[in-house]
């Protein structure tokens, strides 16, 4: 499993931008799937999760502003950022993990970069 991030870029406070993360292969086959995001100097966090159940969740400190989404027919997932600020600037990745062999398989995409200015 291969994933590609992009859509990053630079932002206004207050704006939003739209990540996307291509997965190679099919959708189906991934268990969770989410983004993360690691601002300098701090630890890699959870930004937004689609559980084995399918369900959505989120971090107080992006909910109702985040939508993780995802298209199984582009074999895509997304991520619609809203009301950005200077604080949710940081590398974004997206992230798949899939159950094979009775073990998690974890995979990682390249990172894109997301910089709201004041």
């Amino acid at each position: 499993v291969q994933l590609q991030a992009s859509g990053g870029g630079l932002v206004q406070a207050g704006g939003s931008l739209r990540l996307s993360c291509v997965v190679s292969g099919s959708l189906s086959s991934i268990n969770v799937m989410g983004w993360y995001r690691q601002a300098p100097g701090k630890q890699r966090e959870l930004v937004a999760i689609f559980t084995d159940s399918g369900t959505p969740n989120y971090p107080n400190s992006v909910k109702g502003r985040f939508t993780i989404s995802r298209d199984y027919a582009k074999n895509t997932m997304y991520l619609q950022m809203n009301s950005l600020n200077t604080e949710d600037t940081a590398v974004y990745y997206c992230n798949a993990v899939q159950w094979r062999g009775g073990r998690a398989h974890d995979y990682w995409g390249q990172g894109t970069q997301v910089t709201v200015s004041s």
